[in-house]
């Protein structure tokens, strides 16, 4: 598993799933910044983390039921740190 480049939404995206945090697309658009949540877990899928992705039941403004990609991060071992002096 390789590490995603300190300082990028990828690096703020693990480091809020390497700590146990699940995310969706809203929380990712308002705690991250991140609009395009599945692009970044895309990538650090693609640098060998185990994210998995269960779909939830959330309502919307309008009050139906709709539902959302929730992400987590599998993890047996300690998260990797990033080296934050870059």
């Amino acid at each position: 598993m390789q590490l995603p480049t300190p300082g990028t939404q990828n690096a703020r995206l693990y480091y809020h799933l390497a700590i146990g945090s699940t995310i969706t697309p809203l929380s990712s658009w308002l705690d991250l910044g991140i609009y395009r949540l599945s692009a970044r877990i895309n990538d650090l899928r693609k640098l060998g983390w185990p994210i998995e992705t269960e779909r939830v039941k959330v309502r919307n403004k309008y009050g139906e039921e709709v539902r959302v990609a929730e992400y987590r991060m599998i993890c047996e071992d300690e998260p990797w740190e990033l080296d934050s002096t870059d």
